[in-house]
């Protein structure tokens, strides 16, 4: 008799959020400008002793919002600077958007708000002759490229399968460093009811006339019943690339980039195939406007497959957006739909299995609509050494006796001998966004969402007056928040 060996399942996980090193739970730069402030102090005190004492309440007022975090890692300053800049959105009427005929934009359009205000969309080719939409941003000087897969599922799928998916897919993510010029990727997953629109066209186009009774009475039967209760799942990725001005060469245009890019295309959504993404291909200019439309008026979601069956929507970008949006301090309100957008503020600790997130990414009855984006901004290798090791300075400056911190520096260290070995460094983050027809409905969709977000070992929190811009970022549309940012990146990261 042979005997079986059972394999342990496999694990995943060492990511942390990059800590600077800092006295009192502050950051670098206020540890800095607290040391330098007391150097002022002392030097004061040579002076006056009640001018030192002034100096020292006014140092500690600036310094206290700093070193006071929530549980989210939000220190008291930011989460003032958020409600002073909500306050400024509302008086200067900017959370309101009105389009159309009778709207503020100009021709009658109904272009997109906020951040995607001024993008552009235009179409070309790749190598093998596919069609691509080539979203580009002018403020930015960012273009983005959109593709869509058919994701196998893991449903009947061994685990040895599943793993040997995730292990391409971390190499494909890996493999985005290398990519010259890309500073963006996201893979957006939504959920939405099923129609039944498509299965009745495929069906009825394929019954025969001469069909038996008992087959044609089946078949109704089926196109009565199966779409009740059914849900469409889509799967997304967006490449986002900089065609900002390099040394020696001038800034690159859409026309550029659509050439540098159609070369690119094939080789990387090849690479996709053995990652379960199925057969990938770039989405076309009608297909994106298509989806952004659906996705802030989800009632014309049934008339866009009725156009599609009947020849297609020929949709311009300039038609894309709402009608009418209004953004409030905890929601979103856009043309037939309200929604709320959640982001996560701190990530599965320890390690996960590789199903940890199916319960948030499957469809809820709760959630009419659900969309989760996965954000990804790789490092270049010479930048990802130099991030890891920084990263491994700062954990060993900032451990303490307390068994978080030691947990902290040893994943610092093992995240940089990883690296050393040829592993690559990825920054990541998640958005849920939640719709429903009826502002009714939304306390049941958050209920849901929190629920789901506690089985996938996410914390998550909402986006607190940009919810806008939030809900903007979840689309496939290759925004790279950071870029959008009044306050630089590096500043941010050093509080």
């Amino acid at each position: 008799m042979a005997a079986t060996t059972e394999r342990p399942n496999r694990t995943y996980g060492n990511w942390r959020r990059p800590r600077t090193g800092g006295i009192a739970g502050l950051g670098l730069a206020p540890t800095v400008g607290g040391l330098l402030g007391l150097c002022l102090v002392v030097l004061t005190m040579l002076i006056s002793v009640v001018a030192a004492l002034v100096l020292g309440v006014v140092l500690v007022l600036v310094l206290a919002p700093l070193a006071i975090r929530d549980r989210h890692g939000r220190t008291l300053m930011t989460r003032i600077g958020t409600r002073s800049a909500w306050r400024g959105t509302v008086r200067r009427g900017s959370h309101l958007y009105r389009s159309g005929l009778l709207g503020r934009t100009e021709y009658g359009q109904a272009r997109l708000p906020g951040l995607a205000a001024t993008s552009r969309l235009t179409e070309a080719q790749d190598s093998w002759g596919r069609p691509f939409a080539l979203l580009s941003y002018p403020s930015t000087a960012h273009h983005a490229v959109v593709l869509t897969a058919e994701a196998d599922g893991a449903a009947l799928v061994d685990q040895d399968q599943v793993d040997t998916w995730v292990a391409y897919w971390g190499d494909w993510l890996a493999s985005l460093a290398t990519e010259p010029g890309l500073v963006g990727a996201a893979a957006v997953i939504e959920t939405a009811p099923d129609s039944g629109l498509r299965l009745q066209t495929e069906v009825t186009g394929s019954m025969s006339e001469t069909a038996p009774t008992l087959a044609k009475e089946v078949l109704q039967d089926i196109l009565a019943e199966y779409p009740a209760g059914s849900a469409s799942i889509s799967t997304r990725i967006t490449l986002t690339y900089s065609g900002a001005a390099r040394p020696g060469h001038p800034r690159r245009t859409a026309e550029t980039m659509a050439d540098e890019l159609g070369v690119r295309l094939p080789g990387l959504t090849s690479g996709l195939a053995m990652t379960g993404a199925g057969a990938a291909r770039p989405l076309t200019a009608v297909e994106l406007a298509e989806a952004v439309r659906t996705a802030y008026d989800p009632a014309v979601a049934p008339l866009i497959e009725q156009a599609r069956a009947q020849g297609g929507t020929n949709l311009s970008w300039e038609q894309a957006g709402p009608l009418a949006a209004q953004e409030s301090w905890d929601a979103y309100r856009h043309d037939s739909a309200y929604s709320k957008t959640w982001c996560m503020s701190e990530a599965p600790r320890g390690e996960v299995l590789s199903s940890v997130l199916t319960g948030l990414l499957a469809p809820h009855p709760d959630v009419a609509r659900k969309r989760v984006a996965l954000l990804y901004r790789p490092h270049t290798p010479a930048s990802a050494a130099r991030i890891v090791e920084s990263d491994k300075r700062d954990a060993t400056f900032i451990a303490r006796d307390k068994a978080r911190d030691t947990a902290a520096r040893a994943a610092a260290e093992q995240a940089a001998a990883e690296e050393a070995s040829g592993a690559g460094v990825t920054r990541f983050g998640l958005l849920v966004t939640a719709t429903v027809a009826d502002a009714e409905l939304m306390p049941r969709a958050r209920a849901a969402v929190e629920n789901l977000a506690a089985p996938a070992r996410v914390e998550l929190r909402p986006v607190w007056g940009s919810q806008a811009a939030a809900f903007a970022a979840a689309l496939p549309l290759g925004l790279v928040l950071p870029a959008h940012l009044s306050l630089p990146a590096l500043i941010r990261d050093n509080l």
